[in-house]
């Protein structure tokens, strides 16, 4: 299996600062932010703490930058790195296809599960990998409807202008916008004819 890491996340104190500081000297962005989020299914360390967090996700050429702010001390993976002030890299992700295979292999491997959860029917989990990479390390399932958002999510980073907002909550995210179809005797410019390629149209 060809493993290619997809994200870079970091900790920081404020995921809006964090986003403004590298839209303003990195180019990178715009970063979609997610307050509080709730999950389906949650452990940590085989409990259910479930630390209250932010997040902000965007895009820096290809790839995935996250931020992730904690603002109280309830055990989590981001508190096993860091204490309160503290930032830095806290993970790299990759996507899998069979996420229960990949599980198993890294559990095999003789690393901790950290962390499991399920958000909009998704698996994600991270490992403590810090004795190999220093960090931690995710794996996140690949369903189409996942994978559609991280491309509009891309799509708008290379769409970006200076200037552009550099923070805009999730649930304001552009999304594409279905039209109306014409009608019939207005589907044609004056005097023209439907072109005889128009048949071999894939639609």
């Amino acid at each position: 299996m060809r493993r290619v890491i997809f994200q870079e996340a970091y900790f920081v104190n404020s995921v809006d600062e964090a986003a403004e500081k590298w839209a303003r000297d990195f180019g990178a962005g715009p970063f979609f932010a997610v307050r509080n989020q709730g999950t389906e299914e949650f452990t940590y360390r085989g409990t259910d703490i479930e630390a209250e967090v932010n997040y902000a996700f965007g895009y820096l050429g290809d790839m995935m930058i996250q931020f992730i702010d904690q603002n109280n001390d309830t055990p989590s993976i981001y508190r096993d790195m860091f204490a309160r002030g503290e930032e830095g890299f806290h993970h790299f992700g990759y996507i899998v296809s069979d996420y229960g295979a990949e599980r198993q292999r890294l559990l095999s491997a003789g690393y901790d599960l950290a962390t499991e959860l399920k958000v909009d029917g998704v698996n994600a989990a991270y490992f403590d990998t810090r004795e190999t990479n220093g960090v931690f390390t995710e794996i996140h399932g690949d369903p189409m409807h996942m994978l559609g958002l991280f491309w509009n999510w891309r799509r708008l980073h290379e769409a970006r202008q200076d200037g552009d907002a550099a923070v805009i909550e999730i649930q304001d995210m552009p999304v594409y916008q279905a039209a109306d179809m014409l009608p019939k005797d207005k589907a044609f410019a004056v005097g023209d004819k439907p072109k005889a390629s128009l048949r071999y149209s894939l639609w």
